[in-house]
């Protein structure tokens, strides 16, 4: 059972535990309905409290959180972990495998790998992910182990949290792009699809900022950060820009030089929500983006 400790500030001093918690640990809402049904859920210095009680400067608050209850069955098959500690776990997600299973596919999916996984270290760990990768875009993926930290990432992801995640894709797309720019155009679902997405009137805000690395007269190479993380994302921004990415046929590529969406996510900073530390990882190209890269005789690489 995971166990958190929190100091208690000057700030907070002669506070309710609830308002700690809450306003100085980030603590929701739900978590904190949970802690309180666990046994010795919340202690201060030892001594089990009740949210309504107040506590002192320097007191030592312990949360004991809740074991999760997993109802995926796990998959045998190998993870690519970046990173790992008793809150994150980073993996380098391949192309070609989905995120969560859906309905109607039967193929293993990185949710039940990670969950066998966690078994095979003697944890009952649901995954989290703080954020998606499509099926065929490859690259890092970061999720959370327990329901505080994918709290906490969560209001990191929407820069309401004190900190910010960033995410940087590497693209190759159709067409000679050059220079760098901004795309800020709105994104819907698009009418008659459950899945395809367009820029249009009434869609979610969404901000894309792109740089050309390299260029030929068929195709370029670029570096997309997302401000904000929709689905399919960059790939509907760049098809709206003229410049498709390769291999993504739903949004106006084709598979001449590439047979799936040629979009990878190389990098990840972002701030530890528990211990802090500034945390930057990075991904090599999968063979297929960068044997495209080598052919088109670029001599580039992260």
């Amino acid at each position: 059972m995971r166990e958190l400790e929190y100091v208690v500030g000057e700030d907070f001093d002669n506070s309710t535990v609830k308002s700690f918690l809450r306003r100085g640990c980030g603590v929701s809402a739900r978590l904190l309905a949970k802690l309180k049904r666990v046994e010795n859920g919340i202690t201060a210095d030892g001594v089990k409290v009740r949210s309504i009680d107040r506590i002192r400067a320097g007191q030592k608050v312990v949360l004991r959180l809740p074991e999760d209850s997993v109802s995926l069955s796990g998959a045998d098959i190998p993870l690519d972990i970046v990173y790992e500690d008793e809150d994150i776990l980073i993996i380098d997600k391949p192309a070609g495998i989905a995120v969560h299973p859906s309905a109607g596919a039967e193929q293993p999916t990185i949710a039940e790998a990670a969950v066998a996984y966690f078994k095979s270290q003697g944890n009952t760990c649901k995954f989290r992910p703080v954020s998606r990768l499509d099926r065929n875009t490859s690259g890092l993926l970061l999720a959370a182990k327990n329901p505080h930290t994918a709290h906490l990432l969560g209001l990191n992801i929407s820069n309401s949290g004190g900190g910010h995640i960033t995410k940087e894709y590497l693209a190759i797309v159709q067409g000679r792009l050059e220079g760098k720019g901004t795309i800020e155009q709105p994104i819907r679902i698009k009418p008659g699809h459950g899945i395809m997405r367009e820029v249009g009137e009434g869609g979610k805000y969404c901000l894309t900022r792109w740089e050309s690395l390299a260029a030929d007269g068929q195709l370029s190479l670029i570096k997309a950060v997302i401000e904000t993380g929709r689905t399919h994302q960059i790939r509907v921004h760049m098809s709206w820009l003229g410049y498709p990415l390769a291999g993504d046929t739903m949004y106006g590529g084709d598979c001449r030089h590439i047979n799936r969406q040629a979009l990878h996510c190389h990098k990840l900073e972002f701030t530890h929500p528990i211990t802090g530390e500034n945390l930057s990882l990075l991904s090599p190209l999968p063979p297929d983006m960068a044997g495209l890269i080598s052919r088109r005789g670029w001599g580039w690489e992260i």
